[in-house]
Parts: structure tokens; C-alpha cells; sequence
């Protein structure tokens, strides 16, 4: 299970930090990755990273404001996001794939979070 937290209403050039935590024993176990869905769209990727942290992923969109990190001993995986922009707002979505490798491809990703909405005020 997997739930994340963290969104709220932040202005233009704000941060948030978002928090995913799962339950289990297994959480290094798998590659968690970060997806957004903003209003009339389509769900699209943010960031992902590897079982251990020692290979990520971000989308063109996000690089060099946005930042994921993992903690296998809190069971968490953290998306730093700084320098927002209104076209930041969407919900946030957490996901678990389970193994080694790194995808961005949602279909790939076994468990799913509620989401956490995020709202950037220009």
C-alpha cells in the first residue's frame, strides 16, 4: 500500500516536498516513480528511481527543479520540487514497479497511491 502526501497551494516559484510511504517489509525491493495528471490531460511521468537510488529519472519538464530521493530504512520516496510553475499543477501520483530496472512507462508499475494534489498560483 502505498500513500502519498505532501500537496497543497503554493505560489509560483514555491516549493513542496511530497512524501510517498509504503507498507511492507519489500519497499527496496522495487523502482518507485512519480506521476502527475493535470486537468483534461493525459497521465504523464515525473520521476523515478531505482530500487537503491543509484539511477533516476526525470522528465524534460521537471530537470533541475524537481528531485527524487528515497529512504529504504523509512519505507518513502520524497519529490523535492522547487521553483514551481503553474504548469506544475496536477495531482501527484506515487508507484511501485517491482525489480531492478527503471522505467517511466506507467503500465510498468504494479501499486499505486491516492495521490496528493498539487496547486501553483501564478
Amino acid at each position: 500500500q502505498l500513500q502519498a502526501f505532501g500537496g497543497g497551494l503554493v505560489q509560483a516559484g514555491g516549493s513542496l516536498r511530497l512524501s510517498c510511504a509504503a507498507s511492507g517489509r519489500t519497499f527496496s525491493s522495487y523502482a518507485m516513480g512519480w506521476f502527475r495528471q493535470a486537468p483534461g490531460k493525459e497521465r504523464e511521468p515525473v520521476a523515478a528511481i531505482s530500487w537503491n537510488g543509484g539511477r533516476t529519472y526525470y522528465a524534460d519538464s521537471v530537470k533541475g527543479r524537481l528531485t527524487i530521493s528515497r529512504d529504504n530504512a523509512k519505507n518513502t520516496v520524497y519529490l523535492q520540487m522547487n521553483s514551481l510553475k503553474p504548469e506544475d499543477t496536477a495531482v501527484y501520483y506515487c508507484a511501485a514497479d517491482y525489480g531492478v530496472g527503471l522505467t517511466a512507462m506507467d503500465y510498468e508499475y504494479e501499486y499505486w497511491g491516492q495521490g496528493t494534489e498539487v496547486t501553483v498560483s501564478s
